[in-house]
């Protein structure tokens, strides 16, 4: 089974509907992660200036842990964010947190309109 991951629930149950039963298709709804906001994390300083990210809200940790066991159980995963900076934004935080090593495929959705 292959898993595409898009931004929003609703395109995940249309899409789903395209695909059919040998796709999992799921939602990320939208960003993951944001910078840190506390502690020594939150600063970012020379000479590296390493960004920290985390998983801030207890609703993307449940989303995040969904992802995660789908995708390693799936033979291939697709992201298929929203084609500006934030959708590629999201596809990258998801590969990271994801832990994705298998091949990791982009997909690009503009329209499911006939």
């Amino acid at each position: 089974m292959k898993l595409l991951i898009v931004e929003s629930p609703t395109k995940a149950k249309h899409i789903q509907h395209f695909l059919g039963s040998d796709w999992q298709v799921k939602a990320s709804l939208g960003h993951i992660r944001d910078l840190a906001r506390t502690g020594d994390a939150s600063y970012v300083r020379p000479p590296d200036f390493k960004m920290n990210y985390e998983v801030t809200d207890d609703k993307h940790k449940e989303i995040v842990a969904g992802l995660k066991s789908a995708a390693s159980k799936a033979d291939g995963v697709y992201l298929a964010t929203d084609p500006d900076r934030e959708g590629e934004a999201i596809a990258w935080h998801l590969a990271q947190v994801l832990g994705i090593k298998k091949p990791l495929k982009k997909s690009w959705k503009s329209s499911s309109d006939p």
